[in-house]
């Protein structure tokens, strides 16, 4: 099963100590999240005032970071659009990002203004392609896209707050996506209290998983996380026993 590790998302120092945001923290947290048992990588790059972003320049920084430490780190990223103005500009960022220090993966969330056009991109750049799904509502625009065949994988990822709902919504999506012939693998991931309970669904049901600091600051047993590491080895303990 593949544990993706989702080091830092848009969490700040205030929400923990040990969220990784600069470059240095970052390919820490990455080499480390990997030697537990992460797959890939997902890491958002972060300005020095500790702010997302997409800009060229932060991109280069990070996956030049992670790839100085261990080039054999599978490293993707965000193009969310609460990273810039808009998506004009996120497709123009995207566009400039350096050839020699792209990501090998990036996200496109199909809730998102755009989000066809940007996955479009994301694949002429030669990166590879996972399109999000937040709501059962979007699954028709992803149907729809120009790259839905080209995806590795397909990340369902409900916004719901109670845990049940949280569970029986990222089934629904799943199967609303194999009864259209969707065949690439899924990823389940919640969001703090519904983050181990998704992360168990999709063990259950055969589907790869995201740990890390972006979804979750506890483990299962409701204790803070000391870091993204004991994360990704309690997911695959719990993958190892299935």
């Amino acid at each position: 099963m593949l544990i993706k590790a989702a080091i830092n998302g848009g969490r700040s120092r205030d929400e923990h100590s040990a969220i990784p945001l600069t470059v240095e923290q970052i390919a820490d947290a990455a080499v480390a999240a990997v030697r537990a048992g992460a797959d890939v990588v997902h890491a958002h790059a972060r300005t020095d005032d500790g702010a997302q972003t997409i800009a060229p320049d932060e991109i280069a920084r990070m996956v030049r970071g992670i790839r100085e430490r261990d080039p054999g780190i599978v490293v993707g990223t965000t193009t969310g659009l609460w990273t810039c103005s808009g998506h004009e500009e996120r497709m123009r960022l995207i566009a400039e990002w350096p050839e020699e220090w792209l990501p090998d993966f990036a996200s496109v969330a199909f809730s998102e203004e755009g989000a066809a056009e940007a996955a479009v991109l994301v694949r002429e750049r030669g990166m590879v392609l996972e399109s999000a799904v937040w709501h059962i509502d979007e699954v028709p625009a992803l149907l729809a896209s120009p790259t839905l065949h080209e995806n590795v994988r397909i990340l369902i990822e409900p916004e719901d707050e109670q845990i049940q709902d949280a569970v029986d919504h990222s089934r629904r999506i799943a199967a609303a996506l194999r009864e259209e012939g969707v065949t690439v693998p899924m990823l389940y991931h919640g969001y703090d209290q519904t983050a181990w309970p998704v992360v168990r669904a999709a063990i259950e049901d055969g589907c790869e998983v995201r740990v890390g600091f972006e979804d979750m600051l506890t483990l299962p047993d409701g204790s803070i996380a000391p870091d993204n590491s004991e994360m990704v080895r309690t997911a695959r303990r719990w993958s190892d026993a299935e």
